[in-house]
């Protein structure tokens, strides 16, 4: 009975944000921690993100502030953005939440910076579904760190999402497997005053408010695509 209440308090505490409307103030607040994390990580090339995989990105998603919390059952939820390449640039951005969970004997909590980028075509396709489970939906693996990190030649082929976390100023590759992405559809509707798909945005379908370049132009700025392509 005591593994039931708590494991229906630890859905609870994950729950209730999201059922809070956001206003566009805070959305506007996601935009902008998104972009400083971008900044604060390329800000360190020997622990950024590889060049190699900045030029073939297809979508980057930043969440910043995930929460990771556990007392016998753990969980995670984050909300966060994620942009796409077009044609013609990056997307307009969608708001996505992210949850996961775990089972085991702990305590503690914690909040971390994610990033995901999506490195091929299947990913990209991946990003386009309303939700999707790391793992599942999508293999994944923990990004390499620094500008000459050496990678597999492989990393194209056998990963869809590369995935990293920024933890007390610390940048590594982590393993996401498992948890679900889905489309923030509240919060995407209410930045943009009325309802778009996920694909139609990330499609490039949709132009972006104001308040999403400089999240955009700091993507673009790190995120360019190699002379040779």
């Amino acid at each position: 009975m005591m593994k039931k209440v708590l494991a229906l308090l630890c859905v609870a505490s994950f729950a209730i944000p999201a059922m809070a409307a956001p206003s566009r103030g805070k959305l506007n607040d996601r935009l902008d921690q998104a972009k400083s994390v971008i900044q604060e990580i390329e800000a360190t090339p020997d622990r950024a993100i590889p060049q190699e995989i900045t030029e073939n990105a297809t979508c980057v998603g930043v969440v910043p502030n995930l929460i990771k919390a556990a007392f016998i059952f753990g969980g995670e939820r984050g909300v966060g953005v994620v942009t796409c390449r077009t044609g013609h640039g990056w997307s307009a951005p969608v708001f996505i939440q992210i949850t996961g969970g775990s089972w085991g004997l702990q305590i503690g909590g914690q909040s971390t910076d994610l990033v995901l980028v999506a490195v091929n075509q299947k990913g990209f396709q991946d990003l386009l579904h309303s939700k999707f489970k790391i793992g599942a939906g999508a293999s994944a693996a923990a990004g390499p760190v620094g500008r000459n990190a050496q990678m597999a030649t492989n990393w194209k082929m056998q990963s869809e999402l590369l995935t990293w976390s920024r933890s007390k100023g610390l940048f590594a590759g982590i393993d996401l497997n498992g948890a679900v992405v889905a489309q923030d559809r509240d919060a995407t509707s209410a930045f943009y005053g009325s309802h778009h798909s996920m694909d139609t945005i990330l499609k490039g379908e949709v132009l972006p408010p104001a308040a999403a370049r400089p999240f955009l132009e700091t993507v673009a700025r790190y995120f360019r695509e190699s002379v040779q392509h």
